[in-house]
């Protein structure tokens, strides 16, 4: 079943003409539309796998991950090493869930209560005016009367994602007692069914998109539009091929296939300010700008609204997000990164179809940052931070952030609950140059 090819009836054998350019951009919108609702479906049967080691099997039930992410993880793209985990997913339709935090003191904690379209609905930690401890509510979409600890989330059906944060081996006892401490409390519900993933040919996955916005309506029909558009174009508007005229299952495939490519290639078209591309306003918050959701669904599901957290790609010398080169690289931080809570260079592989994931290396150091141990910083205070494949020896081995032994790699710098001068950009990184 899973194929990239689509499903061909016989009525397309013999079609003969281009693609219809409007039918082409509906399909290609319509996939764009569905797919972060087909991703976190296909997170949701991952995670609650029985089978996997450590994930859990029920809803509305926290599981924990007790260790730091490392690169075996391959369960959501773009994971952190700095923080540990803990997820839920949550089921709304048989009524509200209880969600507990104890106080984390000055320990940076966020718990992100996301719909079925990414948006982060909730997002309690430091920027919780009264502090992020209590009892809450998580209410479903079409809860009128709320009240005061009472969270409304978007859609009926949510995941909850709490990050906490680890400042060294020594500090993971005191984290992992913040963690057993967390809560959370709702009715018994049934296990979420299977369905298509993004490598599935299309009617398998408008089919199932279409399963998924009936169970988590939208809160916008921008977009939504070109699905039904696709869905009416076929008889019985079950997306079966056979359904639809020969011109229109080239145009619908043909739409597929550019949709496809721009959340798999679309890393080659950031946008980058000396050298480093930065969030766009709306990360975490999408309102309407589905294709951008797309892409963060498939190269960072699970992505914080820009507030709490800023997430910053670096260039490498050829222009793109990808690293090719066998020598050193430096990134030289003269000043302080403007943040509240922390900040890390994360080394990332990548894969072929636009995800990443943390990669081995001799030392097991994935990410370098203000809590690294036995960081070197220079006399002025500032760091200067060494990439790449081989370890550079001296002194620098210290600040050495490894490179897969070979292949293309990426670098993501986090920085939480970000200062004004660096959501307003008048802070920029500076640009990692070979050396």
């Amino acid at each position: 079943m899973k194929s990239n090819s689509s499903a061909i009836s016989p009525a397309s054998q013999d079609a003969g003409k281009p693609p219809s350019n409007e039918l082409m951009r509906e399909a290609e919108k319509a996939w764009l539309y569905a797919l972060p609702l087909i991703e976190m479906a296909a997170a949701r049967v991952r995670m609650l796998d029985t089978t996997h080691p450590g994930l859990h099997s029920g809803l509305n039930r926290f599981v924990h991950n007790r260790e730091l992410v490392g690169p075996a993880d391959r369960e959501i793209t773009t994971p952190n090493n700095d923080t540990l985990y803990s997820s839920a997913w949550i089921d709304l339709t048989d009524g509200p869930v209880t969600l507990t935090l104890p106080d984390p003191g000055a320990r940076y904690v966020s718990i992100a209560v996301m719909d079925m379209y990414t948006n982060n609905s909730v997002i309690l930690g430091a920027r919780t005016p009264s502090g992020p401890a209590g009892v809450y509510r998580l209410v479903g979409p079409d809860e009128v009367e709320l009240g005061e600890n009472d969270l409304k989330v978007g859609t009926p059906h949510a995941w909850v994602l709490a990050r906490i944060l680890v400042a060294g081996d020594a500090d993971l006892p005191d984290a992992r007692a913040f963690q057993a401490d967390l809560e959370l409390s709702g009715p018994a519900a049934a296990p979420p069914k299977g369905h298509a993933t993004r490598d599935d040919a299309w009617p398998e996955f408008f089919r199932s998109a279409a399963d998924l916005l009936g169970a988590d309506p939208p809160g916008s029909i921008v977009g939504l539009e070109a699905f039904e558009r696709i869905r009416a174009a076929g008889r019985g508007g079950n997306f079966d091929p056979a359904g639809y005229s020969g011109d229109d299952l080239v145009s619908i495939e043909a739409g597929v296939a550019r949709a496809r490519t721009m959340v798999s290639g679309g890393t080659n078209n950031l946008r980058f300010v000396e050298g480093w591309s930065y969030p766009l306003p709306d990360l975490g918050q999408f309102g309407d700008s589905y294709r951008f959701r797309a892409a963060v669904a498939v190269q960072g599901l699970g992505a914080l609204e820009v507030a709490e957290a800023m997430y910053m790609r670096a260039q490498s010398e050829e222009g793109s997000w990808a690293f090719n080169g066998d020598g050193l690289y430096c990134l030289s931080l003269a000043k302080p990164v403007p943040i509240d809570g922390f900040w890390s260079l994360t080394m990332y592989e990548a894969t072929d179809d636009g995800q990443f994931f943390l990669t081995e290396n001799r030392i097991g150091r994935y990410a370098i940052g203000d809590r690294t141990p036995g960081l070197v910083r220079n006399a002025d205070g500032g760091v200067d931070i060494w990439i790449g494949r081989e370890d550079p020896g001296g002194e620098k081995t210290a600040n050495w952030l490894p490179a897969p032994r070979s292949g293309p790699f990426a670098l993501f710098m986090r920085a939480y609950l970000p200062k004004p001068e660096m959501l307003d950009g008048t802070y920029r990184l500076p640009p990692i140059r070979p050396v």
